[in-house]
This record gives C-alpha cells, structure tokens and sequence, in this order.
C-alpha cells in the first residue's frame, strides 16, 4: 500500500508569515503552492518552490477565489468566464515561476471556498478543471475523493489523484463540514494519525455520523495554516509508515 501526503503552503504574503513551509517540506511527498489569488506573492511562491523542489517534492498550483482578505475561504458569485480567467492567470504564474527555478509543476488543487462549491457543483468543477488544464493539459488534478470533483474528471478523461483530509471532519456525503461547525477542523496530531490509516485500510472516507464512503485515496492533505500542522504531519506519516504503508508522491488515475 502507498499514499502521497500532501500540505498547502506558501501562504505567507510579504512581511506576514504563515504557517512553517520549510519544517512541512522535509515532510510531506507534494506540495500545494498558492497561486496569489487567495493567498502568497511572487517571492513566497518563488522560495517555496525552490524549498519544495530542493528536498524532492512534488509541487502543485493551488488556486483560489481572488480573494486575499478572505483567505479564499468565502464563497463568492464570479461569472463564469471571469472566474475560469481567473483560474488560468494563477495557474500560468505558477507554472511560469516553477520553469524559473528550475522545477515543474506536477499537479493541481483548488482550494477553500472554490474547492467545496466544486464539490457540490460537477459544472462548475469542470468549468474549473477545463480552464487550468488549458493552460497545461499534462496536470494531475487533485480531487476531493467522491464528490462532484471526481464526477468532472471522470467526464474530462483527465489525469486525476483522490485526496482525503487529516485535519478535515467529513459530512455523510464526503464533502467537508463546514469550519463554522464545532469540530470541523482536527488539532490533535494523534487522532489525526490513527483516523487516516483507519481510512487507507478502510479504502474509505469515515464520517462523523461513521459512514463509510468508498474512495479513492491517493494522498492526505493537512493545512498548513493549521496551528499543529507541522506535529500532524509528523504524526500522520510515522502512523501510516508504522502499519506498512509507504508513503511516496502519487502517479495519477486515468
């Protein structure tokens, strides 16, 4: 058995630091890079890159609603071709920036607010997925496992990976429960440990409610604006290592 694990990062912008990029990066096998739309600059993006490419892991663009003051964590109406414009001005900066020094960019995940309304929604998935991989139809999307998300890359016969959540409890229809909600974000690095390999020899998403959803389950994902993120991925890697299952960048589906 084998499974990525991947972090957001570069999320820092200017003299404002968050999160600890270079702590998570001797850690995590892939690497999900703010774009600039919802959180990072070019300098940030740039270093975290070059961090993330030095020690080995893969890197991803990680666009989001333009919306630096939120974080990208609200929801947003944007037209469609404006918010598809969107998603490419983002993915072509993080491309380019790779090429710069030295690196490639490998995959792709939407992140926040964007990401859960895709999740919901397989049109606006799609719309999303067609306009980043306009700009490079080799990227790997990283998709919330058993949603909407996976129902567009299916359709698009693109080159997907299914992720699950460390940090993230899940509703009975494995999309996220919402941050507003008591318990929705995971703090404890154990429990965040022990859940995720009960979920990888499960092959499913375990809900609050003890649903079990069959998923594919490619890589984890912990946020790295997470107060413990750096403990959590600690904790996460030597749990799964410690029950057999290798921990190495993903491939792709399709």
């Amino acid at each position: 058995m084998r499974v990525d694990l991947n972090a957001d990062m570069g999320e820092s912008f200017g003299p404002w630091r968050m999160g600890d990029d270079a702590a998570l990066l001797r850690t995590v096998t892939s690497a999900n890079v703010a774009c600039g739309g919802h959180a990072g600059d070019a300098d940030v993006m740039s270093a975290t890159m070059t961090l993330a490419h030095k020690n080995g892991v893969g890197i991803g663009a990680h666009p989001g609603f333009m919306d630096l003051a939120g974080f990208g964590r609200n929801r947003m109406t944007v037209p469609r071709g404006t918010l598809q414009n969107q998603i490419r001005y983002q993915v072509a900066a993080s491309v380019g920036m790779a090429r710069s020094v030295g690196a490639k960019v490998r995959h792709l995940k939407l992140h926040g607010a964007l990401s859960n309304m895709a999740s919901e929604d397989p049109v606006l998935a799609r719309d999303l997925y067609e306009a980043a991989l306009s700009v490079d139809p080799d990227l790997i999307v990283m998709i919330l496992a058993a949603t909407a998300h996976q129902q567009a890359v299916e359709e698009l016969g693109c080159a997907w990976a299914g992720e699950i959540f460390a940090d993230r409890a899940y509703n009975d229809d494995a999309t996220l429960v919402d941050r507003s909600i008591d318990g929705a974000v995971i703090h404890d690095p154990e429990i965040a440990g022990k859940r995720m390999v009960e979920m990888v020899n499960a092959g499913a998403i375990i809900t609050e409610s003890g649903k079990h959803i069959p998923a594919a389950i490619d890589t984890i994902c912990l946020h790295g604006d997470t107060p413990t993120a750096v403990q959590i991925a600690g904790s996460v890697r030597s749990a799964l290592e410690g029950a057999g299952v290798s921990v190495q960048t993903f491939e792709g589906r399709g």
